[in-house]
């Protein structure tokens, strides 16, 4: 039996959430602790008789705090950012307490539904080719996933079955495990581990191609690439397109390396899981120039927009070669409107599924395309205050291009001194970054990632990194 007074703790969990968040700034933004510190703060075994719940919210900050890193202080600069709202955390309160599983249309028929409009909604304020959307009538259409990881592997799998079904019809005597061992995929060098390990999981060979001296990957380079495999008697069948790179935010060459793609009948992903959010800015469209030639193309609202983790979105031309590679259709998941809807079941990997577009839902309705493109304008601003810091003081360089909301520099000397420089800034607990190396090239990334950043942040961040590089350069 549920206790009446549990209603009255969600109610106040609220509250612990708004007080949280906005007093995140006065915490230490990365944690003091050792690997097993939890375990001694905690009994060896569950409490037979519950506990009282005013214990449990002492405990959160006894704990759980210590031991939390806050991703979302404005001194949190590491990794990319991972967006919050109070609009999306209220919209996922309300999918949590409709806890449906929306693996059919009938399971949660708004569940589906809403997803195919939200999906259509965002694909618009891309600008995104109209074969890519649902309400062009076509073939197209978008899906939530749960990371840009997952839409790499689910759109790998897909190329994966449309060639495997291309070879079939040339060479009818071949079967599929000889057709597996021939195809070949390939990715930018520069690109995130996970287009690696999506060649793991798909069981095929992916190809790291070299990238340019600034970091992107060209169409000749993938031609060369492609026609050096085809020589050898392999079946060159996926590749997939970076913008906004992780280690250092770099754009690949989409025009380029599309247009290579569809010569040689090669499924083009592209994967703009950070830089993506940057669309619904009209000035950054031009980074996606030849998106029409792709096939598959994803980013995460749950990065940079607001909405909060997880929600990836994804859109396919034609979702039918992952339906069809993924369909397994039992009689307990059959249902009379099947055909009419998606079935998203069939567009993942998973079975089932959250009610994820109630976050977009909520989130583009109560901010607005203007406020969004405002919050994406103002860490693109903060990211070039931070630069201009790194340019006045002679003994700092900035690596690359200084693209979005994400600085990447160093100091002048050896990669032993820039990690000695990290070291400590991150030993000093009050801001937090993670380094990257290209061509043997250590530096900093100072990744904008709070929605409460201030300019005054930004001065913050850089008297710290110029402190410690003091000390640093003393020794």
């Amino acid at each position: 039996m549920e206790a009446p007074e549990f209603r009255d703790f969600a109610k106040s969990m609220v509250d612990y959430i708004a007080d949280y968040l906005e007093n995140i700034r006065d915490r230490r933004v990365l944690p003091d602790v050792k690997p097993g510190y939890l375990r001694p703060l905690l009994p060896d075994t569950a409490p037979v008789k519950p506990d009282c719940w005013e214990d449990v919210m002492k405990d959160i900050e006894r704990v759980i705090m210590p031991g939390v890193t806050h991703w979302h202080s404005p001194k949190f600069h590491a990794y990319f950012p991972t967006a919050n709202s109070y609009p999306a955390i209220v919209a996922d309160m309300l999918s949590g307490a409709i806890a449906c599983i929306g693996f059919t249309w009938i399971a949660s028929p708004a569940c589906t539904e809403l997803e195919v409009v939200m999906l259509d909604w965002l694909g618009k304020m891309l600008d995104l080719p109209a074969d890519f959307l649902a309400c062009s009538g076509g073939k197209g259409g978008g899906v939530i996933q749960g990371t840009a990881s997952e839409a790499t592997l689910v759109a790998l799998l897909g190329a994966k079955a449309k060639k495997i079904q291309q070879v079939k019809k040339e060479h009818p005597d071949w079967e599929d495990h000889i057709i597996v061992s021939k195809l070949v995929g390939y990715c930018s060098a520069q690109a995130h581990s996970s287009v690696e390990r999506a060649g793991l999981l798909g069981g095929v060979k992916l190809r790291l191609v070299p990238a340019d001296e600034n970091n992107r990957l060209r169409g000749d380079a993938l031609e060369e690439a492609i026609k050096k495999d085809l020589a050898d008697g392999l079946i060159p069948f996926y590749a997939v397109v970076t913008l906004g790179t992780t280690n250092s935010c770099a754009f690949d060459c989409l025009e380029e390396c599309g247009t290579v793609g569809n010569k040689y009948n090669v499924w083009v992903h592209v994967d703009a899981a950070y830089a993506g959010s940057a669309f619904i800015c009209p000035e950054y469209r031009h980074l996606m120039k030849g998106v029409e030639t792709a096939e598959s193309f994803n980013f995460n609202p749950h990065k940079w927009m607001l909405v909060n983790f997880d929600c990836s979105a994804m859109w396919l031309k034609d979702p039918s070669w992952v339906v069809n590679a993924f369909n397994v259709d039992p009689l307990y998941l059959k249902h009379d409107m099947q055909g009419s809807a998606p079935d998203y079941r069939h567009w993942q990997i998973p079975l089932g599924r959250r009610f994820r577009a109630l976050k977009l839902w909520f989130v583009l309705r109560l901010y607005g395309i203007e406020n969004l493109q405002a919050h994406i304008r103002r860490h693109c601003n903060f990211a070039k205050q931070f630069e201009k810091l790194c340019l006045t003081d002679k003994r700092f360089e900035i690596v690359g291009q200084v693209n979005m909301g994400l600085v990447c520099f160093r100091l002048k000397g050896s990669n032993e001194l820039n990690e000695t420089l990290l070291k400590r800034i991150n030993g000093r607990g009050n801001i937090h970054m993670v380094p990257a190396k290209i061509r043997d090239v250590y530096f900093l990334r100072m990744a904008i990632c709070s929605r409460f950043t201030k300019p005054e942040d930004i001065e913050y961040t850089w008297k710290e990194v110029s402190r410690t590089a003091d000390e640093v350069l003393k020794h």
